[in-house]
């Protein structure tokens, strides 16, 4: 499925290729004074890298999907009176946070950026060569050689995006999430009475007490065979390893609640075992549409080893216990 006229792009191919060393200089020694004199080539100077930069005001790779090609500048080459080549300069790729860097040929996971205006190293410029001072010697007083520069490197990489969140909301198409970050929150999701309105994950800051707040997101409903990458799955699954909460939605019209939980956490299983190490709120949507007598016959059923609440986006009901759970759940 794909995924027309968005902005939100969370994983992108990039060809990278850093700067190749300056040459190191073979140049002797002229001038009015000196008809023959020694060697003074300077050194060639290193090549740029190709450096991955945090930026924590960007949300997603769109800027790269454009760019694929991404080359750092040359070193310069050294000459005479000892002079150093000019340094090629770096190719900076800024990266939301959250960034993983991968090597495309083999999928071995480089390094990942969480930190504001952190930098790592994806491919380092080429050593400027050495001019012919360094090989001066007693026995070669007139070396006419001179390193050459380090080559280059290059190659393909895969950049992926996983959202850093507080809480990431874990349920099927239509459980209400959407419209749950939508109230919470100043996120503006599209919203409709159908499986998978949600195509991308949107993020929400949820304003707290006392002025503090927390940031949800709403990662795409998550169906059977999700781990093996059917439908939307994978794609998005990937997405909830970040967060340190999970707040599992069911809709209290489903046909049977406990089931639907298991199969959530069976997929967030088979996906990776560690994400039921996660914090877990389970909460029951749509329930306005519940009397009390049937809210107490569902709580008898709902597990009893984490907080499960009633909640009503629509008629606001509920949204400050589940703020409230949030709130200590993150502050354990």
């Amino acid at each position: 499925m794909k995924v027309k006229n968005s902005n939100f792009v969370d994983y992108v191919k990039i060809f990278c290729r850093s700067g190749k060393g300056g040459a190191g200089s073979a140049h002797f020694l002229r001038d009015r004074n000196t008809a023959k004199g020694g060697p003074d080539g300077g050194d060639g100077g290193r090549g740029g890298h190709i450096i991955i930069q945090g930026n924590d005001q960007m949300w997603t790779l769109l800027h790269l999907k454009y760019q694929k090609h991404l080359f750092a500048e040359h070193g310069g080459s050294g000459s005479g009176n000892k002079k150093i080549g000019k340094d090629g300069q770096s190719k900076t790729i800024q990266v939301p946070l959250g960034t993983v860097a991968k090597n495309a040929e083999t999928g071995e996971i480089l390094f990942e950026i969480t930190e504001h205006q952190e930098e790592q190293i994806l491919l380092e410029g080429g050593k400027g060569g050495r001019g012919n001072v360094h090989f001066k010697s007693p026995t070669n007083q007139t070396p006419h050689y001179a390193q050459p520069g380090m080559d280059s490197l290059e190659g393909w990489f895969i950049l992926e995006l996983k959202i850093l969140a507080d809480v990431g909301l874990v349920g099927f198409p239509n459980a209400g999430k959407s419209t749950l970050l939508s109230v919470v929150s100043a996120a503006k999701p599209e919203i409709a009475n159908y499986a998978f309105t949600t195509l991308v994950p949107n993020l929400g800051i949820v304003s707290y007490r006392d002025e503090r707040s927390f940031i949800m997101a709403d990662i795409p409903g998550i169906i059977e065979g999700a781990a093996e990458g059917k439908g939307l799955g994978l794609r998005f699954l990937r997405h909830i390893e970040r967060n340190s909460t999970l707040l599992f939605l069911v809709p209290a019209d489903s046909d049977d609640i406990l089931k639907e939980y298991h199969i959530l956490l069976g997929e967030l299983k088979k996906y990776n075992p560690q994400l039921l190490d996660k914090n877990r709120i389970f909460a029951i949507s749509k329930s306005d549409m519940l009397d009390q007598e049937l809210k107490d016959e569902i709580a008898q059923d709902l597990p009893q080893d984490m907080t499960c609440l009633f909640i009503s986006s629509v008629a606001q009901q509920g949204l400050m216990e589940l703020k409230d759970a949030i709130w200590q759940k993150l502050n354990e």
